[in-house]
C-alpha cells in the first residue's frame, strides 16, 4: 500500500532517516537519567522487555531486506535499550524496594 500523497524519493529518505534518528536518540535522556540517579525503579521491566525484542525484529527485518537505515536506526535503539535494561536489573536488586517495609495492608510511606 502506497501513501496517497507522493513525494520524490528524496523526501521520503530524509524523513525516515529524520524518524530514526529521533526515536533513536529519544532513549539518550532515560539512560541519562537512570545512570545519574542509579536508579530504574519507575521503569516498567516488562515493556522495555517487549520493547527491545521488537526493536530487535525491525532489526532482522532491516537486515533481511537490506536496508541500511533500518538495520543502523533498531541497531543503536536496541543497544541504548538493553542498557537501560540492563541497569535497571542491576539498580533493581542493588536497592531494597521501600515499599517492602510497609507491612501487610500497610500504605508506604509518600516521598
Amino acid at each position: 500500500m502506497h501513501f496517497p500523497i507522493v513525494f520524490s524519493p528524496a523526501l521520503y529518505n530524509w524523513i525516515g532517516s529524520t524518524a530514526a534518528v529521533c526515536t533513536t536518540i529519544s532513549f539518550l535522556p532515560q539512560l541519562i537519567r537512570v545512570w545519574r540517579r542509579k536508579s530504574a525503579r519507575d521503569i516498567s521491566l516488562l515493556m522495555f522487555l517487549l520493547f527491545s525484542f521488537g526493536v530487535a525484529c525491525w532489526l532482522v527485518y532491516g537486515l533481511g531486506i537490506g536496508s541500511g537505515p533500518i538495520t543502523v536506526a533498531n541497531a543503536l535503539t536496541l543497544a541504548l535499550a538493553l542498557a537501560i535494561l540492563v541497569l535497571k536489573l542491576r539498580y533493581d536488586r542493588a536497592s531494597p524496594r521501600s515499599d517492602a517495609h510497609a507491612g501487610p495492608g500497610k500504605v508506604p510511606p509518600i516521598k
